[in-house]
């Protein structure tokens, strides 16, 4: 198995919409409908799957969920999924999916973060397609920040494509804008001053491999199974290293700090070269801040911890392609992440 790079998006291609765990509320519609406008303003046709409801915490049953992802992912015709965002239990579909079959299916580009992390890292490391860890449907119509860009423009890249993004030096501390109230809103509240922070020791930092990882409380629960077998996935496409990226949603530093634990215990962190943590807006506990949680779990890999990186729960976003060679530096002067669709 190798790396497979879905074809790049042309105008006329065909967007998937399809909610793998939590749907849109009727009052909520009308952004999703901001939303998919601005997806077939760059040309493309946007198909709206059933499963979107979203008076409950999933948007269909496991198996609907499944089926309709399923059908997407092996449709010719639909060259990128994205759903309007996260939930809760997508893991419930990571039985019910085809494996062998997307195994030898031509790669779809699928996007997403959060929850969507227990679908898109799994399809990278189980069948070689690249993903996108990055902004969701909901999110698309914010302007980009300075320095970053969308999940379109990723799945627009030729093959080969070589891309640098840098902190925009601004993120958001003020909760979430009001969809239903708000349905337009295209500018970020970016009201906090901050870059990268490197946890475990102020030297430069430079680092390679390819990319893998997502959101803690969601991967958690898969390590030690063979649906998160990153060791594997490094031996087979990058034996000299990866970059390893993880995220803290909303739990406590204790949970967080257990997890990580739990994480670099089953051999998730094994082949890092270094490891980036997403800024995260997540609690703390009396003795414990995010930032020591993951220095507790993560210090003894002895390799750079660079945190505060825009690829978490705090606007704005910086997509990360699953199984794409990256490359950072980050030093007082400088900071960056290169990836390459190779």
């Amino acid at each position: 198995m190798s790396v497979r790079y879905p074809r790049p998006l042309r105008p006329g291609d065909r967007v998937g919409v399809t909610a793998p765990s939590s749907g849109v509320r009727k009052e909520l519609r009308e952004r999703l409908n901001v939303a998919v406008r601005d997806v077939q303003a760059r040309g493309y046709e946007v198909v709206v799957g059933q499963c979107m409801d979203g008076s409950g915490h999933v948007s269909a049953s496991a198996a609907d969920r499944a089926s309709e992802l399923m059908s997407m992912l092996t449709d010719p015709t639909i060259r990128a999924i994205v759903p309007p965002w996260g939930g809760e239990t997508a893991i419930d579909l990571i039985p019910l999916l085809d494996w062998d079959q997307l195994r030898q299916t031509e790669p779809t580009w699928l996007v997403g973060f959060s929850d969507i992390s227990t679908l898109i890292t799994p399809l990278t490391l189980l069948t070689g397609m690249a993903t996108v860890h990055g902004n969701n449907l909901m999110d698309t119509p914010y302007r980009v920040s300075e320095g970053l860009l969308s999940w379109l423009d990723i799945v627009a890249a030729p093959l080969g494509h070589r891309f640098t993004q840098t902190p925009p030096g601004r993120h958001r501390t003020t909760g979430f804008d009001d969809f239903a109230a708000f349905p337009e809103v295209r500018e970020y509240t970016l009201d906090s001053p901050g870059t990268w922070t490197r946890l475990d020791g102020s030297a430069d930092v430079e680092a390679e491999g390819r990319l893998i990882g997502g959101c803690i409380e969601t991967l958690c629960n898969l390590a030690g199974s063979s649906y998160l077998d990153v060791s594997a996935f490094a031996r087979n496409e990058s034996p000299d290293g990866l970059l390893v990226y993880v995220e803290a949603a909303g739990d406590d530093a204790f949970t967080i700090c257990r997890n990580l634990h739990g994480m670099r215990l089953t051999g998730f962190f094994d082949r890092a070269n270094a490891v980036l943590v997403g800024r995260t807006s997540a609690p703390k506990n009396s003795s414990l801040s995010q930032h020591e949680a993951v220095l507790d779990a993560l210090g003894c890999l002895n390799v750079p911890i660079i945190a505060d990186i825009e690829c978490g729960h705090i606007p704005p976003y910086m997509p990360i392609v699953n199984g794409a060679h990256g490359r950072i530096i980050h030093s007082p002067s400088r900071s960056e992440l290169t990836q390459i669709l190779d």
